[in-house]
């Protein structure tokens, strides 16, 4: 499966120049181009660009994308779905879960998270962007959402799930090798056995 060249090296696996547009569109409606604060009240009767499938596809073909299939991250997405859904109309969703309070204690913590400098604002930017999901599965997009906490438990089901639903062959060994490095920090802080 295909990303691209262009993503983020420092580990948030977003390709830059696909995040740009989600950035430049936010900033063109009025709001923070982080998708922090301030931030689309409503996703109904947001303007759709013209041109954005094939800005994507033409990015990811001059990352040397030729077939097969291909992904991006898109931080920002539920925000602004019906731009996405659009260009993208046969997507699969992929909606990765994690705790409200984990989130904004994250966000509490992370220097570039400064839409908000307390709890409470946090809270509520979590909380839209939960209505948002439920908004994408209520509209009947191609969703599943995962929640990486059951990994860090050793539970790899929802992952094994996601594999399948997107035609993808599971291979074990390299998943885990792949993610035991990045959950081991999390294992230490839960008190699990690594």
């Amino acid at each position: 499966m295909v990303a691209g060249n262009h993503n983020n090296a420092k580990g948030f696996f977003e390709n830059l120049r696909i995040r740009e547009l989600d950035r430049k569109y936010l900033r063109d409606i009025g709001y923070d181009a982080k998708g922090q604060n301030p931030i689309p009240e409503s996703t109904q009767n947001l303007n759709i660009p013209s041109g954005r499938r094939s800005k994507v596809i033409d990015y990811i073909c001059q990352d040397g994308y030729t077939s097969g299939p291909w992904f991006f991250k898109v931080a920002k997405g539920p925000l602004v779905w019906p731009v996405w859904h659009y260009a993208f109309p046969n997507a699969k969703w992929i909606i990765v879960r994690r705790r409200s309070v984990d989130i904004v204690n994250s966000c509490l913590r992370t220097g570039f998270m400064n839409g908000y400098s307390d709890f409470d604002g946090w809270m509520g930017w979590v909380n839209t962007y939960e209505k948002r999901f439920v908004e994408m599965i209520q509209s009947g997009l191609n969703v599943k959402q995962v929640w990486p906490e059951r990994m860090i438990k050793g539970d790899y089901e929802q992952l094994y799930e996601v594999i399948d639903w997107l035609g993808l062959k599971w291979k074990q060994k390299e998943v885990i090798e792949f993610l035991d490095p990045k959950l081991w920090k999390t294992k230490v802080k839960e008190g699990l056995n690594v």
